[in-house]
């Protein structure tokens, strides 16, 4: 797939106020500082389209851009916020939690991991949370041009089997550098699969 058009057109805090529309949506949430605005960046060949910040946790809201007036990618807030307040990281919760349970254009949600690390607790309980859920997901590891490829194997193998303890059937899952530019291909072909499917 080739991305020749990306635009931004919303940002909001509540669903329920998302666009309407018959498109597929296509969801990127992750923890703080995992790398998502430059992953979306990468993706879509635009330096700025979400805008990257050296302070984790900027995005507070769920943002939609339109894909080649074909699919929405939405670039939610992330989880894990441990310098937010509690009553801060109850409210990002609840946005989270309310579209990805009930925004029936969602598709596939991809959760992004940093692949420097061993398995993050907060990790592994939104993968499974999305699992008893019954949400469709993908796991893309980022920051891969960052870390040592026995090491970045080791992390991933780790998080597997993990996973396994409760997952049947492991999520499909991407390693991508935004920096170079690792994983663009097979992220954006599995996407036009999915439309195509659809």
């Amino acid at each position: 797939m080739e991305i020749k058009q990306s635009q931004f057109i919303v940002s909001n805090e509540d669903y329920r106020k998302c666009p309407e529309h018959d498109k597929p949506e296509y969801a990127f949430i992750g923890r703080s500082n995992v790398g998502k605005s430059s992953l979306i960046n990468m993706l879509t060949n635009r330096k700025s389209l979400a805008k990257i910040s050296e302070n984790p946790g900027k995005t507070m809201l769920i943002n939609h851009f339109l894909i080649n007036d074909q699919w929405y990618l939405v670039d939610l807030p992330g989880y894990g916020f441990a310098k937010r307040s509690k009553k801060l990281r109850a409210r990002l919760r609840k946005i989270i939690n309310n579209y990805i349970l009930n925004r029936e254009e969602l598709t596939l949600l991809f959760i992004l991991i940093d692949v420097r690390h061993k398995p993050i607790k907060s990790d592994l309980d939104f993968i499974h949370w999305t699992g008893e859920q019954g949400i469709p997901v993908a796991l893309i590891f980022t920051k891969a041009d960052k870390t040592r490829k026995h090491e970045l194997n080791s992390n991933i193998e780790l998080y597997k089997q993990e996973l396994k303890k409760n997952w049947e059937e492991l999520p499909k899952i991407f390693i991508t550098s935004a920096l170079k530019k690792q994983g663009r291909d097979e992220l954006l072909a599995y996407i036009e699969q999915i439309n195509k499917e659809i």
